[in-house]
This record gives structure tokens, C-alpha cells and sequence, in this order.
């Protein structure tokens, strides 16, 4: 099985293989996708396992994806990070902290700049985060994530050129901060 249309046609009639083509297909790429956003692994696979549920969920009351599935996956794991951010940020962060002080110098020194990377994505609005993850850390095109944010690839362009911008300055901030 490898077209798209055929495997969502197959999974909405709940074809075993079709549902496991689907898991061993976009299971890695969400994992990366929530583990660079997470940054903790057992979050992550929380994440990818609530992902698949989801879209069994919608699978079985008939209103999953027609059409461009990895969009409609990426979306749903994209909405659990917003959603668990939003709920349990200050024991995240917590719980970073804590962990930070665990780790040799090297790699405290790279986990505090990874905190502050995803404090800085963390702070840009939920298009900017997808289109910046996407882009960067995936490695999608542009027609890709314009599929995925249901907007125009310019628009696209747009939000990636404003989050870098804004990437740049709170990390410029954060730098001049340190420094002082």
C-alpha cells in the first residue's frame, strides 16, 4: 500500500494493515516533531499515542481526513502540545528546571539553550510555532505546511519570515540579558 488515498479509504473501514501502514509510516516523524517541541520523551510518546487515538476517534464516527493524512496527523499532535502546554506549563517547567541540575556542564549548557529555544518558540503564536517546526525541524515545503495551516503558500512565507524575526529577538534579549 503506499497511495495515500487508497490507505485512508482502507483505514476509515478500520483495515488492520492499512491502521498499522499509517502508525509504522508517521509514528517516527511525530515522535521527532513532539520531542523537539516537548523536549521530554515519555511526553512525546504521550503525544503520539494520543495522536493515534484521536484519529481513530474520528476514523469511527466517520469525520477523519479525506485527504492529506500527515497534515491532519501533524494537527492533532500540534493541538495536544498547545492544549498540554496551556495546562501544565509551570510543572514543566518545574520539572526542566530540575532536570537541568542532573547533567554534567556540557550538557546543563546545552539543555539550558534547548529551554530557551522552546521557551522562545513556546512564545511565538500557534501558526508561527507549526510553520517554524515544520520548516526547520521536519524539513516540509512550504505547499506542505500551507496544506497543514489551511492558508496560502505566501501566507506561509509570511509567518515564517515574522517568527524568525521574533525568534531572533527574544533570543538577542535573552543574550543581552545574560551578559549584563
Amino acid at each position: 500500500m503506499s497511495n495515500e488515498q487508497e490507505l485512508l479509504r482502507l483505514a476509515s473501514q478500520r483495515n488492520p494493515a492499512a491502521l498499522a501502514e499509517i502508525y509504522d509510516t508517521y509514528r517516527p516523524g511525530l515522535y521527532r516533531y513532539a520531542m523537539r517541541l516537548l523536549g521530554h520523551a515519555s511526553l512525546a510518546e504521550d503525544c503520539v499515542a494520543e495522536t493515534f487515538t484521536r484519529f481513530l476517534k474520528s476514523l469511527q464516527k466517520g469525520c477523519g481526513p479525506r485527504d492529506h493524512l500527515q497534515a491532519y496527523l501533524y494537527r492533532i499532535a500540534h493541538n495536544w502540545i498547545v492544549d498540554l502546554y496551556s495546562d501544565y506549563k509551570e510543572t514543566i517547567e518545574l520539572s526542566e528546571s530540575l532536570h537541568c541540575e542532573k547533567v554534567p556542564e556540557e550538557e546543563a549548557a546545552q539543555h539550558i539553550q534547548q529551554q530557551q529555544m522552546r521557551k522562545a518558540l513556546r512564545s511565538l503564536t500557534p501558526d508561527q510555532q507549526k510553520v517554524i517546526s515544520l520548516k526547520y525541524l521536519e524539513n516540509w515545503s512550504n505547499e506542505e505546511i500551507a496544506r497543514v495551516l489551511h492558508k496560502p503558500v505566501g501566507a506561509v512565507k509570511s509567518l515564517q519570515h515574522r517568527a524568525l524575526a521574533s525568534l531572533l529577538r527574544l533570543l538577542k534579549d535573552k543574550t543581552d540579558e545574560q551578559s549584563t
